[in-house]
């Protein structure tokens, strides 16, 4: 995915959120989150509006490789092979918000929201949004050109495409 004129903003991320939330409390939908990069920004949008807690079951910001393994149980092979910016430890951040949390859907997300932080394999604004739902999972390879906080604002903006999609 490469990145757009402009990342969305808080308040538009919100506005989106309020008009998906009835559609998850309708459907009976709980979601669970586990994020690196954007450090809970994701919840925030999430719970920006009254109400969350009929589908919102909680997160958490897994920044550390020690937290991605101890509270959302990435197995560690995987970051030690892969690295804690790829598309398998997105999908199993998803996995374990979702189990660890008791949800229909877990969203999974990590990268390298820059200023710093980039190689040339895996460089500033590439991030890897996931989620499971059931026996389906999906994974999303962003490309970002913003700064620092257009990148976690833009990545939200793909969590939410594919909790929409999940429960279209």
């Amino acid at each position: 995915m490469s990145a757009a004129k402009a990342a969305p903003t808080f308040a538009a991320l919100a506005a989106r959120m309020a008009r998906l939330q009835p559609a998850l409390v309708r459907k009976k939908v709980t979601v669970a989150t586990a994020e690196s990069c954007t450090g809970g920004l994701l919840a925030a949008v999430l719970t920006a509006h009254g109400g969350a807690s009929r589908f919102y079951r909680g997160g958490a910001s897994a920044y550390s490789n020690e937290a991605k393994v101890d509270l959302m149980d990435v197995p560690p092979q995987l970051i030690a092979g892969h690295g804690a910016v790829s598309a398998v430890v997105a999908a199993a951040l998803a996995r374990g918000a979702r189990a660890r949390l008791g949800a229909k859907i877990g969203i999974g997300i990590t990268g390298v929201a820059g200023p710093d932080g980039g190689t040339p394999g895996k460089p500033v604004g590439l991030v890897y949004v996931a989620i499971e739902a059931g026996k389906a999972g999906k994974v999303r390879t962003c490309r970002w050109t913003f700064d620092r906080e257009g990148n976690r604002l833009a990545s939200v903006a793909v969590a939410l495409d594919l909790l929409e999609a999940a429960i279209a």
